[in-house]
């Protein structure tokens, strides 16, 4: 257990291209949501969620938070994390990554040096919604919306450039990388190939 790491979950809810709320799809007898949440409540003596419809997660039992400052994106959910965070140190990831593990999540949190957002790059991405971040970067987030008229501008990118952030290539990192990881959720024909996957899992054949 890290005392010091709060868990944050972003659920962005509605995508237009699954056409439902993703985090509410089931992967084996749990949904997306869950199946995160029990990975990070593992780790973390506190997960968040960070949602803009409260309602559908009263079935988890951890604190809910909506965006603070609407219209910037992922960027809007990591502000409402660190503003509702109690530590520091924060875990963030999005429930477009539903076959994240402990062992990335440990990698990451561990990796050695003094940053202010630690993410992973894999399958040729900055996966910046799988990170390390820390309170610290709250006013060059502020900045930014302050800043930036332009939305493009506001994308999570952004923030590393202009923060002291270490982008770490996990593939080649960590053993055993897992190349299957952070397959994204974005639409149901990738939403059945992470179930399958995940199901294959469970019972072992993976």
């Amino acid at each position: 257990m890290y005392n010091d790491i709060t868990g944050i979950i972003l659920s962005g809810g509605r995508s237009s291209r699954m056409g439902t709320n993703k985090s509410l799809l089931n992967l084996g007898n749990k949904t997306v949501i869950e199946v995160i949440y029990k990975v990070l409540n593992e780790l973390f003596p506190r997960v968040i969620v960070i949602t803009n419809d409260i309602r559908s997660y009263e079935f988890i039992a951890c604190d809910k938070f909506n965006d603070i400052q609407l219209g910037y994106g992922p960027l809007s959910g990591i502000h409402s994390g660190l503003m509702n965070s109690h530590t520091d140190k924060n875990f963030i990831i999005s429930c477009d990554i539903p076959l994240i593990s402990d062992k990335i999540i440990k990698f990451i949190v561990e990796y050695s040096g003094n940053y202010d957002v630690i993410v992973a790059k894999a399958d040729n991405h900055i996966q910046t919604l799988c990170g390390l971040y820390n309170k610290n970067i709250l006013n060059e987030i502020e900045n930014i919306f302050s800043s930036q008229t332009e939305i493009k501008k506001c994308r999570v990118k952004y923030l590393l450039d202009n923060t002291k952030s270490r982008i770490v290539d996990i593939e080649n990192e960590l053993p055993d990388y897992d190349k299957n990881t952070f397959l994204n959720m974005n639409d149901m024909v990738q939403y059945l190939i992470i179930q399958h996957i995940f199901e294959s899992k469970s019972k072992g054949i993976l």
